[in-house]
């Protein structure tokens, strides 16, 4: 359908990178939808554009969308889902609306070090590029990361060499920050003693060095862990965590919405357990066979799972290269799956020929979650709902949990 002739020049919604999409389909960097593309090339700006809220943005990287109103960002967020699905030709009978988390509760995050001259640049990569914006502000980041950067930079000042790199991986977790440093290492005991000394300062969880040997740990008062439910688990370097203590929140609310009273779930792509000891105790004598590829993943899962005798099953396997066939598939009431970003195409397939009852998946990525979604419509399921959850807050990050029946 044609746009209308005055829509030529207004920004009617945003496009999956980020820009925006006038009636006559251009793309404008930075614009809202009701903003309108002025002849000379500005922007006249609509309700729903409002001032950012970072003085870094939009160079930092780190946010794409902070031009777009709380509204228009959630918009933005459920018609990534929908636009995905359109584009696969299937649909949902319900696309509820986005979960959005709040600013300031990011909860995991990766930097980059540069150092320049006498100075220490730390930030993310600039969208594009492999330049540093020097972060001296951060609306996404949980305050108890952001208020270690300042600090770092004074320790990467003294370690890091003339015009070296290094990263920082952060991470909350129950003891309070995990730290993972590379680019830098203590020369002499002096320096170790300052990296101990800036562990103690910071009360910080545990520290790692990240070398050629891979990360060593230099502090780590009591073990790490995260808490899943009422489990803790331990947490191996750089685990996968969800973004937002919030998100994970919203999209266990709908994993437990899926599964329903089910009694033996197979959770696939199961991570430290993010879901299956969070639900595990939702139904009386619930059990949870538990599949990841990531063997440190599965020894902590194993080790919460221990606590829940006869409940929890782990297992170490490679779902790509040895996906659950319908023999297997066909012994439990519901599957959970959460797969990484390229979706779970072998596993689908196996799954649209089994005769599992539902399917609740969850994913980080609308076009790998449409494509399988397809697939899964194919073989006989309908796809009775969608919750679409922006954990990346001002991102065009977005993730979702889709629940399907056997129609």
């Amino acid at each position: 359908m044609r746009a209308r002739l005055d829509d030529a020049d207004l920004i009617l919604r945003i496009a999956a990178r980020g820009d925006g999409v006038t009636g006559d389909g251009r793309h404008v960097p930075g614009s809202a939808p009701g903003d309108r593309l002025l002849p000379g090339g500005g922007l006249a700006k609509g309700p729903n554009h409002v001032a950012p809220v970072c003085l870094h943005f939009p160079e930092c990287g780190g946010c794409q969308l902070q031009q777009l109103s709380d509204a228009a960002y959630a918009h933005y967020v459920r018609d990534r889902v929908a636009g995905a699905l359109a584009g696969q030709g299937i649909g949902a009978d319900e696309v509820a609306e986005a979960h959005v988390s709040p600013p300031r509760t990011r909860r995991r995050a990766s930097l980059r070090v540069l150092r320049l001259g006498k100075s220490i640049h730390i930030g993310f990569s600039t969208q594009g590029s492999h330049r540093i914006i020097d972060m001296h502000e951060c609306h996404v980041l949980e305050p108890r990361l952001f208020a270690l950067v300042a600090p770092l930079r004074v320790l990467f000042g003294a370690m890091l060499g003339k015009e070296k790199a290094g990263t920082i991986d952060l991470a909350l977790v129950d003891q309070g920050v995990d730290v993972i440093l590379s680019g830098i290492a203590p020369k002499g005991l002096e320096q170790t003693e300052a990296m101990l000394d800036f562990a103690r300062d910071h009360k910080l969880a545990r520290l790692m060095l990240d070398g050629e040997d891979g990360p060593m740990t230099l502090w780590e008062p009591d073990p790490v862990t995260i808490t899943f439910g009422a489990l803790p688990v331990a947490f191996p370097p750089r685990a996968f965590l969800q973004a937002t203590a919030d998100g994970e929140a919203a999209l266990l609310a709908e994993v437990r919405k899926g599964l329903g009273e089910a009694k033996i779930v197979a959770d696939l792509f199961a991570g430290l357990g993010t879901f299956a000891l969070s639900v595990a105790d939702d139904v009386p004598g619930r059990k949870i066979y538990a599949a990841e590829a990531a063997r440190t993943h599965v020894l902590a899962l194993q080790g919460g799972g221990n606590r829940l005798p006869g409940r929890i099953f782990p297992e170490h396997r490679d779902l790509f290269r040895r996906p659950l066939v319908p023999k297997e598939l066909d012994r439990f009431d519901e599957i959970l799956l959460d797969p990484p970003r390229a979706g779970a195409e072998e596993q689908v397939k196996e799954l649209a020929a089994s005769t599992a009852a539902r399917i609740v998946y969850v994913s980080c990525n609308p076009p790998s979650f449409a494509r399988d979604a397809k697939l899964l419509v194919e073989g006989g399921y309908r796809l009775e709902r969608v919750k679409p959850v922006g954990q990346f807050r001002w991102s065009t990050h977005v993730e979702l949990v889709g629940t399907f029946s056997r129609a």
